[in-house]
This record gives structure tokens, sequence and C-alpha cells, in this order.
């Protein structure tokens, strides 16, 4: 049983939330405040999904939400607004988020994307040290990747950008977020050109047809998704 945290303050919601995710095989935890959520947190660090409201009594999901990935977490959060402007899907996405619902929302739907990014989240392999997409692994204590079974070679920042892109499968990583993560290997950060480059590489080496991508997959206003 995936055990998630719910942070809402909003208690009609909490109620119906908490009856439908428990009917649907979720062990479900809420907390009604930013200074809850940080509590259980750090008491409990075994939740497999977090669902996070944005407007807290006591501050925003978007700040805990960053606190997290500062802290070096990747487990999964989804945010539930009730604004659906561009500006604060890219805030979310920008801060770290991996999907974002707007109220009001049917449960069913919140139900079947908690249980994709659980999928899409288990892609790691247990050990921590192999990532697998289809027929694409990546060995990281080696720093090897293998297409069909078969060695492929990468650049140093071509392979950091696969891994980059495969630790994160399924979220949308804008190009701010990447070039922050992503230099080349005197230290200088990789500007947006380069950024194009190194996807069109990787495209070209990975994709059947590198003009229809399907795994590599440009978000217009975004950035960049790996899909398995």
């Amino acid at each position: 049983m995936h055990k998630l945290l719910l942070l809402e303050d909003d208690i009609s919601l909490i109620d119906g939330l908490t009856y439908s995710l428990e009917k649907n095989g979720f062990d479900i935890d809420v907390v009604r405040s930013i200074k809850e959520a940080e509590k259980r947190i750090a008491e409990d660090a075994g939740f497999d999904l977090l669902l996070f409201d944005v407007t807290l009594p006591d501050g925003s999901g978007f700040t805990l939400c960053e606190k997290i990935r500062e802290s070096g977490s990747q487990v999964p959060i989804i945010f539930l607004t009730a604004s659906d402007e561009e500006t604060s899907v890219i805030r979310g996405l920008d801060c770290g988020g991996d999907d974002y619902i707007t109220k009001p929302f049917k449960l069913g739907e919140l139900c079947s994307r908690i249980r994709a990014l659980l999928r899409r989240s288990g892609m790691k392999n247990d050990e921590g040290n192999i990532l697998r997409s289809g027929s694409l692994t990546v060995n990281l204590a080696e720093g090897r990747v293998f297409l069909e079974g078969e060695p492929a070679e990468f650049t140093g920042a071509e392979y950091r950008l696969l891994c980059l892109l495969l630790k994160n499968s399924g979220r949308v990583l804008t190009r701010g977020m990447i070039l922050d993560k992503l230099w080349d290997g005197a230290g200088n950060f990789v500007d947006d050109n380069t950024l194009s480059v190194y996807i069109r590489r990787l495209r070209e080496k990975l994709e059947k047809n590198p003009s229809m991508p399907e795994h590599l997959i440009t978000v217009r206003g975004f950035g960049y998704q790996w899909k398995e």
C-alpha cells in the first residue's frame, strides 16, 4: 500500500479526498499547515507521494516543495490548486512539482494521475545504481549507457543530460532547471543554444525518428520531458 501525505486546509475537501483515496487502496496521512507538513515529513521519510494545496494559512505549497527538493528528495509531488493560470503552472513546475491538478477535479482523474506518477517514480532500480527506460539502461556506478543491450557512446554533457532526464522521468523540466544542473567539463555553465544542440544529439542517438521523438518530448512553453 502506497503511503501519501495530503497537505490541505479545506475540511470538506479533506474528508472527500481521504475517503476516496483510502477506497482506492492508498494509506493517507493529513496535515493542514506548512508547519505540520514539515514536522510529519521530518518524522517520517517513508511517504511515496505528496499532495500539496498551494495556498495555506502559514505559507505556500510551492515554497515547501522548493525546500524538499533542496534537501535532495525526489519524492513525487502533485499540486492541488484553484488557479489554472499559466504563471501558476510554471511556478509549480519550476519549484520541483511533478504534476498539477486544478480544483474542482474528478477524484477518478486524481487517482489515475497518482498511480501514473508512482509508476514513473518506480523506474529506478532498487540498488540506486541503474536507470532503465524500455531498451535503454544507464549504469550510474560505471557511467555506461546501453541501448538494446549494446554499449552506446555519449559525451560527458550528453550523459549528464540523459541521466537528469531519466531520473525525472515523466516530469516536465524547464530549460532553466536543466541549465542550472548542466555544465560542461570545464565547469562552465551551458547556454540555451548549446542545450538545444545536446537535445538534438540525444534524439539522434536514442529516437527511431529524431524529428518525431517518442521519448524526449518538447513541452512547448515549458521545457522537456522524458516519456518511457
